[in-house]
């Protein structure tokens, strides 16, 4: 898979178009322009730009995205996982759980999500 990260800029971008999908182009330009005061430029710039990275396409004016919001971030958390902690997810949550204790429903949902992915 592409390399996807984002930057903070093209992330706030990605989640406006992930929240108002399908979208015509000109009213990103019109939500761009109001919830991140960009010109009409900015936004096709940015948006040629996650075009690149194919995350989103722009279809004879309509935007939509090529990855599903739940799928990108699915796909950076593996990656973090695999860059910080060597691939471990056991490694990861011991990190994670050091300075942060789980809740019994944490502790449930985590075991569910175990039972249901284990490798038979």
């Amino acid at each position: 898979m592409k390399d996807l990260r984002l930057t903070e800029m093209e992330g706030r971008f990605a989640e406006l178009i992930w929240d108002h999908e399908p979208i015509p182009s000109g009213n990103l330009v019109k939500l761009c322009e109001s919830e991140l005061n960009w010109k009409k430029s900015t936004t096709y710039t940015m948006l040629k730009r996650l075009e690149a990275k194919e995350i989103f396409i722009n279809d004879n004016g309509v935007v939509g995205s090529l990855i599903k919001k739940d799928d990108f971030y699915a796909e950076q958390s593996k990656a973090f996982v695999k860059e910080t902690f060597g691939g471990s997810l056991p490694k990861f949550l011991a990190a994670f759980t050091k300075s942060r204790k789980l809740s019994d429903s944490e502790i449930d949902d985590v075991l569910r999500l175990i039972h249901e992915h284990k490798e038979e």
